[in-house]
């Protein structure tokens, strides 16, 4: 289990429960010293602890290794088990499972209470974001199911009557185990399925009459847990006029299945519970549907699934059967692997049963979405060609031209995922769109990693949790609003991944004292400027980037807003490709890279800053080997570099690497360019208002753009007066194009000579 998810779903209350520890005030004896007076203060609400003596801090999993002086490892483990012991299965609580399912409520109270109940637990799974992100893990959309999450709080609160209690009694929500609530004198009861999802189970009246629970953390105590003796239909009766019903061996793969606009208009769905689980309601509930003609097996793709199909396809000779073979263990897994429309494909393909003869008929459906990708997740990360593939499904989500811009900043920020990460700066003109690349790139990331900032305050990075950034993907859309102490810290943070402060407490007796915080953070993050090179100078492992400003650029733009609002772009498939993207970036895994090529690699000398540049260089050349992890060897656990991941990151990384030889920044090179050509040479002069007009940019992008180049010599004035327009000449005509094509031919001969040595080596 991941440590997040541990701190998440045990509280340190229920670690001082475990120990028998009890503190008076806030307040404990401090086990790790000798401590006459309590000095160690926990925080139940924020669940940390601090001695104020010995300066001893932690969360959970830091007090379980410190009170029994256990490994880091252990002390997971030992989390792990407190955790399992709050899941609760039928088999731990007094009676029989026949005994929880009996009621005295009446049918329709009953039906009353479940759904009241059921709707909190809908909003109880909007509030938690393990909850989200195991149902996201598994590529279920609470959108479109219906999907709730039992937090173990639905009878505390405003909610709390006793009526509330009497009622979750009956229906064994609540468990009474004879507790007592040591401070307050009340009764306390065990939550039924505590931390887990919930799928509501209904009857012939389409009421809920109980519900499958399934735990989102692994546990001793098992994972599937049922209410009311399992007494309902999921997902619900099937309509009278069915005519084709997909059977599965699971509420998840029925669940799947569900969200598939085409399933769902063609065919009936019901789940089984398990190999063993088409239980006499289900075969009833079939056996009323008089026009049904077919029913279609969706169970798992081994022994067990294949001998229950077996089993039951003899209960149905008077139907057509059928069964699809499924490329994965079961349906759940082959939607996280493949694109949803991948079932239209096994639904045309399924197989009868008991005659070789018969063929069944394909799903009329008059347009089938094409598939973003014909491959797996993983076939997809194996293939050669995968950057280029990579690019075209980041564009189909969106970003529009930018080519190696938007690959080099989706390499940059999936660099959260490893121990040294990198960050990017995008700098454009006001309304050039450099806000909407990195936002755009951010979607394609796991959202539940991603922390998105329009502003920072001068004194909340530090205020984060210790490990609150830890992996954490951060997007802030506008740098230069962030004043002076918030940058410091943000250089701080970057350059440093930690920071620490001095801050003042007050102790128990209402006392003012110092204490020392800190704050870990191993993540990338993407920022949008309009004067890079400012905070590029300050911030380490920070990749410039400039967007593109061309008139062709705009114009493919344009292009693409119009088609979008014209309707011919599918967002369904825009939608598909950053979810297909998501999952791509949950199936890396983390690697070092070893570069064995890395002392025969060199850059210009003409590079400024060349070893800042070295180490970016190198950064990129380790990640685009990470993201070709699956094409890759690894030796004693670290991936290798290949001469082709090398080739790779250079042509990625060119656009950087020229802007650190040029002195001007991307989007003055970008106007001096234009500049150029307009003016046709030396001698010509030019007042600004022309320019301005020519090129469409405001008066003060344009004061901007002629008081850098003048500084720096670029141009200068040459006459005219204030009120008529001040002119101007080009002092200093670079070719800047020729310097391009010097660095370029630098690279690829280094690379050549690589390749041709490593061929020698080979043939030796």
């Amino acid at each position: 289990m991941e440590i997040s998810l541990i701190k998440q779903q045990l509280s340190l209350s229920e670690v001082l429960k475990h120990y028998n520890l009890q503190p008076k005030n806030k307040m404990l004896h401090c086990f790790y010293h000798e401590d006459k007076t309590a000095s160690l203060q926990v925080n139940l609400e924020k669940n940390f602890y601090k001695c104020h003596s010995c300066g001893k801090t932690g969360d959970v999993i830091q007090f379980i290794e410190d009170y029994e002086k256990l490994t880091k490892h252990e002390a997971i483990k030992k989390a792990e088990s407190l955790i399992g012991n709050e899941q609760l299965s039928v088999k731990n609580i007094r009676g029989t499972a026949e005994n929880l399912g009996r009621t005295n409520l009446s049918g329709e109270r009953s039906a009353l209470f479940l759904e009241n109940t059921f709707s909190y637990f809908r909003k109880a799974l909007y509030c938690s974001n393990p909850a989200k992100e195991y149902i996201e893990k598994r590529n279920l959309d609470n959108s479109i199911l219906e999907i709730g999450y039992n937090s173990g709080q639905f009878h505390h609160g405003e909610r709390k009557s006793e009526e509330l209690i009497s009622n979750a009694l009956e229906v064994g929500l609540l468990l009474d185990k004879g507790l007592i609530n040591n401070r307050t004198g009340e009764k306390g009861y065990s939550i039924f399925a505590n931390k887990c999802i919930a799928f509501p189970l209904k009857n012939k009246s389409g009421e809920i009459v109980s519900f499958y629970f399934r735990a989102i953390v692994e546990n001793k105590n098992g994972k599937h847990f049922y209410l009311k003796n399992r007494s309902g239909i999921y997902p619900n009766y099937p309509k009278s006029d069915t005519k084709k019903l997909i059977l599965t061996e699971a509420i998840i793969d029925c669940a799947s299945l569900l969200q598939i606009k085409e399933i769902r208009d063609n065919y009936s769905l019901i789940s089984c519970f398990g190999t063993n689980g088409l239980n006499e309601e289900i075969l009833k509930a079939i056996q009323e549907l008089k026009e049904l003609e077919e029913i279609i097996f969706c169970f798992d793709n081994d022994d067990a699934g294949r001998k229950a199909v077996k089993k039951y396809a003899e209960e149905f000779r008077n139907y057509k059967v059928s069964t699809i073979e499924l490329p994965n263990n079961d349906v759940n897994e082959t939607l996280q692997l493949h694109d949803e429309t991948i079932f239209i494909q096994l639904l045309e393909e399924r197989k009868s049963l008991f005659s070789t003869e018969e063929k069944t008929e394909k799903i009329k459906v008059t347009e089938v979405e094409p598939r973003i990708e014909p491959k797996t997740i993983i076939e997809f990360l194996e293939q050669k060609d995968l950057l280029k593939s990579l690019n075209q499904l980041i564009e189909k989500a969106g970003i529009i031209g930018e080519e190696n811009s938007r690959l080099l900043l989706f390499l940059i920020t999936i660099s959260y995922l490893n121990k040294s990460p990198l960050h990017g700066i995008v700098q454009g003109s006001s309304g050039s769109g450099k806000t909407h690349i990195i936002s755009r790139i951010a979607d394609l990331m796991p959202q539940e990693d991603v922390l998105r900032f329009t502003r920072i305050t001068e004194s909340s990075l530090y205020n984060w949790g210790e490990f609150d950034l830890f992996q954490k993907i951060i997007i802030i859309e506008d740098l230069d609003g962030l004043k002076e102490d918030a940058l410091y810290a943000l250089r701080e943070f970057i350059s440093n991944q930690v920071l620490r402060s001095s801050v003042t407490i007050k102790d128990k007796k209402g006392n003012n004292k110092s204490s020392h915080k800190i704050v870990k953070g191993q993540f990338s993050s993407l920022s949008a400027t309009t004067k890079g090179e400012t905070y590029e100078d300050n911030m380490s492992r920070s990749f410039l980037l400039a967007v593109d400003e061309s008139k062709e650029q705009t114009q493919r733009i344009i292009e693409y807003q119009n088609r979008r609002n014209a309707g011919e772009i599918d967002r369904n498939q825009q939608e598909k490709a950053i979810g297909f993207v998501q999952k791509l970036v949950r199936n890396l895994k983390y690697y070092e890279v070893i570069n064995p090529f890395a002392t025969k690699l060199q850059l210009p000398e003409k590079v400024h800053k060349i070893r800042r540049l070295n180490e970016m260089y190198q950064a990129v050349i380790k990640q685009v080997t990470f993201i070709n992890q699956y094409q890759r060897e690894v030796k004693n656990g670290f991936l290798i570099t290949e001469i082709e991941d090398i080739e790779q990151a250079t042509e990625v990384l060119f656009e950087s690497i020229v802007l650190k030889v040029d002195e001007l920044d991307g989007s003055l090179r970008q106007f001096y360019e234009r500049l150029k050509k307009y003016v046709k040479n030396e001698n010509q002069e030019f007042i600004l208002r022309e320019i301005r007009q020519e090129f469409n940019i405001s008066k003060t992008q344009m004061f901007r753009y002629i008081q850098a180049l003048t500084e720096l010599d670029y141009i200068k004035q040459t006459g005219g007066f204030s009120n008529k327009g001040i002119k101007y000449k080009i002092s200093y005509w670079d070719n800047h194009q020729k310097l391009r094509t010097e660095i370029k031919e630098f690279l690829n001969n280094q690379i050549q000579q690589l390749k041709n040595a490593n061929g020698t080596q080979k043939e030796r």
